[in-house]
Formats: structure tokens, sequence, C-alpha cells
């Protein structure tokens, strides 16, 4: 859905009652209609802590990529993770800069209302993109677990890959067309815009239960099944992701398909709802590679591990147990090699 929104007459407005209307063509209005509330100025404080959380989510999320990238064999999960970790770079470097520019906003540096407005747009296709992907990877591995035989059998050798290029390419779809039938990039007929948005909704909507049911699923028959499942680090760190998702990623969707169309957003404290569920938005985004380092490092034996081997062992898919033996191996054929030499 994109952040605008038509009034009345025809003409686009912005959804962010936050945002400063000096910038903006005046129009002839009556005052009475729309009276000004003081308590719905924007918030400078939220906007430079969008920015700080949105600089070190970049920096995180650049790590992940530049390691599965470049210095990591793919594997099935570590594809998905990297287009989750481009997912958020992307929202991050959207929202990064669509703060700045509110920041010179709040202390009269002229920034057109329209270039804020594109930012806001744009990022809403790395966050469709991002729920994706999390869905996706959330569903093959309780796929995984509930008919392991059947899903090892079944399961084309480059799913990862093609998930992933459909994933982008339906997402870019979406925003294209909301953009392009609310009359942001043309001027069309106002009721097609509802129909695609309807759409785009019941999408995320499906992608929210597909990623809850699965999740629950997957910690039910892991935790409590009558054959349990051994705990893995993968398990643990697509749990965390999950968490964090739902707590932090998932109010900006509720916001732009629910307050929004319920026009709560017009009227204090509701107004600020936008801006506090983008922080919690770059939080989500931010997290991801703390999830991965944190549970990588996690009863690490060794002090000094590289930060490819912290992101490896957060991606294992073996017991700890497991994990462990392999490592003595390791250390064992590693001696008998040094002794020979």
């Amino acid at each position: 859905m994109v952040y605008v929104l038509r009034d009345t007459t025809g003409r686009l407005v912005s959804m962010d009652p936050t945002i400063s209307s000096h910038n903006t063509e005046s129009t002839p209005k009556n005052e009475t209609d729309q009276p000004k509330n003081p308590n719905c100025d924007p918030i400078l404080t939220l906007n430079l802590l969008a920015l700080i959380i949105a600089l070190v989510g970049l920096a995180g999320n650049a790590i992940v990529l530049w390691l599965l990238g470049f210095h990591m064999r793919r594997k099935a999960i570590s594809v998905y993770i990297l287009n989750l970790a481009l997912a958020d770079s992307f929202f991050l470097c959207f929202h990064f800069i669509d703060s700045l520019l509110r920041v010179f906003d709040f202390y009269d540096i002229y920034v057109h209302k329209l270039s804020k407005e594109i930012l806001g747009n744009a990022a809403i296709i790395p966050y469709i993109s991002g729920l994706s992907i999390l869905s996706a990877i959330s569903t093959e591995r309780c796929l995984s677990v509930l008919w392991p035989i059947w899903y090892h059998c079944h399961r084309p050798k480059n799913m990862s890959a093609i998930m992933c290029a459909l994933i982008w390419a339906l997402s870019f779809l979406m925003g294209i067309l909301e953009w392009y039938f609310s009359g942001f990039l043309s001027d069309v007929c106002h009721h097609l815009w509802k129909n695609v948005d309807f759409i785009v909704t019941a999408f995320l909507i499906f992608l929210f239960m597909l990623l809850f049911g699965s999740s629950v699923a997957l910690v039910v028959r892991i935790l409590c099944g009558s054959r349990r499942n051994p705990l893995t680090r993968l398990y643990v760190t697509i749990s965390l992701t999950v968490v964090v998702f739902l707590i932090c990623g998932l109010p900006l969707g509720l916001y732009l398909f629910l307050f929004f169309w319920l026009d709560v957003h017009l009227h204090y404290p509701f107004c600020h709802l936008y801006r506090i569920t983008t922080v919690l938005s770059c939080v989500n985004s931010c997290a991801n590679p703390i999830i991965y380092f944190f549970v990588g490092s996690f009863r690490q034996h060794r002090r000094h591990r590289s930060l490819r081997m912290i992101l490896q062992r957060a991606l294992e898919d073996t017991p700890e147990e497991d994990e462990c033996t392999k490592s003595h191996l390791q250390k064992t054929i590693e001696m008998s090699e040094s002794r020979e030499w």
C-alpha cells in the first residue's frame, strides 16, 4: 500500500499527518475543515532514532551480505538469509534517507514533500519481500520437520533461488501496481486502487497466517511432539527472527492496512503511529544480523572465531552434540597432521 491518500477532491495528500505543509503547494481551504492539532507536530527524537538504528542495521546487514555472498558456500538456507539481508538493507536505506529528509524539514531546510513520499512508497517493496522470504523459510523448515522424507525427495535442487526470484518479482509488481492505480504515477480511476489494494492486503494477510501457522507447528513439533526433533541453532535463529518480526515488523503492516483505512491516524495521539511503527520496523531489520551473530557465538568454546564461522554456526542444522563431536574430530585430525609434519 502506498503512502498517499486522495481527499474528496481527488487530490493526492500524504498519509503521514506529521509531514510539514510548508513545502507543498498552498490551496485555498476552510481552516475549520482541517483544524491544526499542535500535538501532532513532527517529533525530532523519532527521526533521529530511526537514523541511528538504520545506520547500525545497514552495517550489520552489509557484513551478512559480504559473508554469505563471497565467503561461504551457498546452501538452501543461506540463499534465503542472503535475500532477507538484502531486503532489510533496502528497507533501512530508504528509511534512513527518509528520516534524514524529515530532520532537514524539521529545521526548515527546504525538502519537497514528494521526495519523502517516493522513499516511503519504495520501502513497501522490501517490506513485502522480507515478509515473503521469512514465510518461505518458516514453511520450508516446517515441511522438513513434519514430512522429512517427502520433503527431501520432492524438493527441487534450486528451490531457494527460484522462490527468492519469484518473491522479488511479485513484490516489485505489487509495488508498481499500487503506485500506478493510486494515482502516484498516473491519474487513473480511484476505484481501481481499492481493488488492487485489497489484493495486496489479502496477500499480506495470507503471508502472515502462513508465517504464524508454520512457526507454531514447528515449535510444537520440536518441543512437544511424540518424536521430538533435536533443537539446532538454525531452529533457534529462525524462531528468534520470527518473534522479533511479530513484535517489531508487524505493527507497520497493521498500521498501513488497518489504522490508515479507519482514519484514526488523523487524530492525536494516533498521528504519531506511522513514525513509531517505522522505527519499530527499522529495529526488526537491524535485529536480524544481531540474532545471527548472537546465536552463532552462544556457548562458544573458542575465544577467537571469525565472523564467518559465527554466522556459519548460526545456520547449522545439526544438534549441539553432533557439533561438538565434529569440532573435536576436526581438532584431532589437525593435531595428527601437525605431528606427521
